[in-house]
């Protein structure tokens, strides 16, 4: 990185100043340590982490990846990020990512707004409508079904852990440990650690997920426009068969996905409970939200409604246009923001992290050490 020299975490046992310092070790937080040490090898790293790696939306992400975007720029980073998961499975086939049949229902007189959507060669029309967990769907009349190409799953919390592996060998991991307050400064910015530490980097990535109100960075985020909406997925209580895929309703945004590693489905539909609190945010179904989900499922599946009783509920960030954020937030841009991926941070994670890289590892940027 502009000539520094990076050293192996074991010779730095009491170091706290380093090259690049990642606030979170999430999907996207460990994607972008990994960008960094690809652009530049032997350049110095640490992640943060208020918790341990993959504790946060990582953990609750339900992991499905579709070739699809809501704009040109959506489209791209899905695109790249396809590409990225596939070339991440060919390195190491024991990752916890499974391709997975996809198929897409939506009213044929919408039909062209999928293409509109998805990316190009990746829809098929098909006569063979997909059978549900528990028997076979009921579509609604006018529903057609597209069969999609480069859909897969993860288990992200196992994914992420997997990636933090092995980058230990050339990245500090500060777990269990909250970043207090960040000073940012033309040639350097300070990190202050809740274990009183200081810990000082020549760039320093932001990657928190809905902590977007933490007061470290609070005044940064607070001028970016985001907002944190519930996340809710019901688990349909069901084994899923080997050959079960992924079913997606694209006119009501939700989707019914086998979850083989945990041995059920999972149902998402989307939740219009908007500004919620990550810290404060209950973890668990309320009488309405069980509802509004059953509903909707009811529509498509009324026999798996008795099968949803439990699930799981967290939130994630919102950028006002839908396309995630990666950008510096502070005076010197020594401080860049990643995130914001609208409940699509598996999906867009190699993306938003080769982008946020990009900024973070410029020809030359300040020394952090001697």
């Amino acid at each position: 990185m502009g000539g520094l020299t990076g050293t192996g975490p074991a010779e730095r046992t009491a170091d706290t100043q380093v090259d690049v310092a990642v606030v979170g070790a999430g999907i996207v937080g460990c994607l972008t340590a990994r960008a960094v040490l690809s652009r530049l090898p032997g350049v110095s790293v640490a992640v943060v982490e208020r918790d341990a790696v993959a504790t946060g939306a990582s953990r609750r992400s339900a992991g499905l990846h579709f070739p699809r975007g809501s704009s040109e720029p959506v489209r791209r980073m899905a695109s790249f990020s396809e590409r990225y998961y596939h070339a991440l499975k060919q390195e190491d086939d024991r990752l916890p990512i499974r391709a997975l049949d996809t198929t897409v229902l939506t009213a044929t007189t919408r039909a062209h707004e999928l293409a509109e959507r998805y990316l190009p060669g990746t829809l098929h029309r098909t006569d063979r409508l997909p059978s549900g967990p528990a028997g076979r769907l009921r579509l609604p009349e006018g529903t057609g079904a597209w069969r999609v190409t480069g859909g897969q799953y993860a288990d992200v919390a196992a994914l992420t852990q997997r990636l933090a592996a092995q980058l230990r060998p050339a990245v500090r991991f500060y777990e269990g440990t909250r970043t207090v307050t960040i000073d940012s400064g033309p040639d350097h910015v300070a990190l202050g650690l809740s274990s009183g530490a200081t810990l000082t980097a020549a760039k320093v990535l932001l990657a928190p997920g809905p902590w977007l109100a933490d007061p470290a960075w609070r005044t940064w985020t607070s001028g970016l426009g985001l907002r944190v909406k519930k996340v809710v997925a019901l688990h349909v209580e069901r084994q899923p068969r080997p050959t079960d895929g992924a079913i997606v309703f694209e006119d009501e945004d939700a989707f019914l996905l086998p979850v083989h590693h945990r041995g059920h489905w999972l149902f998402s539909y989307t939740c219009e409970q908007w500004d919620v609190p990550a810290e404060g945010t209950d973890h668990y179904l309320t009488p309405v939200e069980l509802a509004e989900a059953r509903s909707v499922l009811d529509r498509f599946a009324p026999d798996l409604v008795p099968l949803c009783t439990t699930g799981r509920v967290f939130c994630d960030a919102y950028s006002p246009d839908r396309v995630p954020v990666v950008g510096p937030v502070d005076d010197f841009q020594n401080v860049i923001f990643a995130g914001a991926a609208n409940g699509s941070g598996y999906r867009l994670a190699p993306a938003i992290a080769a982008d946020a890289a990009r900024l973070l590892c410029p020809t030359t940027v300040p020394r952090s050490h001697p």
